[in-house]
């Protein structure tokens, strides 16, 4: 899995397509109102895109929820995602996440809840792959590596 982050509009989306030019990917965005489903196994081609995890992170925030029940439930979500990966060799799957720890804490109690799950989870999804890349301005920065 790759895990791609930076600012809002700094470029994330494009470094990702000139990156993986390929022909043929599922690009799941939650910025249009897409679904994280379950994948296909045999409808999908060997790149997947998730964008805007924060944002179905935020979709999911219920205060019924303790941060650490809805960081697992983004997390089990992922994992079918992560296992669809793992199932094929030629199968990337990569992640696109918008950094919110930047910037002034928010005062309102659900931003704060939304920004620290989102944190514990961008650190989770960290943990679990094998590359994660922060975009600032276009520009890429490794700051894990494992295929390496």
């Amino acid at each position: 899995m790759h895990f791609i982050t930076g600012g809002a509009y700094n470029g994330k989306r494009k470094w990702v397509k000139d990156h993986y030019a390929a022909e043929h990917y599922i690009w799941l965005s939650a910025y249009s109102s897409d679904a994280l489903t379950k994948p296909l196994q045999n409808y999908i081609p060997s790149l997947a895109v998730l964008e805007g995890l924060e944002e179905w992170i935020r979709t999911q925030i219920d205060s019924a929820f303790s941060p650490y029940t809805l960081r697992q439930r983004v997390m089990d979500q992922l994992g079918v995602w992560l296992e669809w990966e793992q199932a094929n060799s030629c199968r990337r799957l990569v992640i696109i996440g918008t950094d919110t720890s930047k910037g002034i804490v928010p005062m309102d109690k659900r931003q704060r809840y939304l920004r620290d799950v989102t944190g514990w989870v961008y650190q989770d999804i960290v943990a679990q792959a094998e590359r994660a890349d922060v975009i600032w301005y276009g520009i890429a920065q490794t700051i894990k590596n494992d295929y390496i």
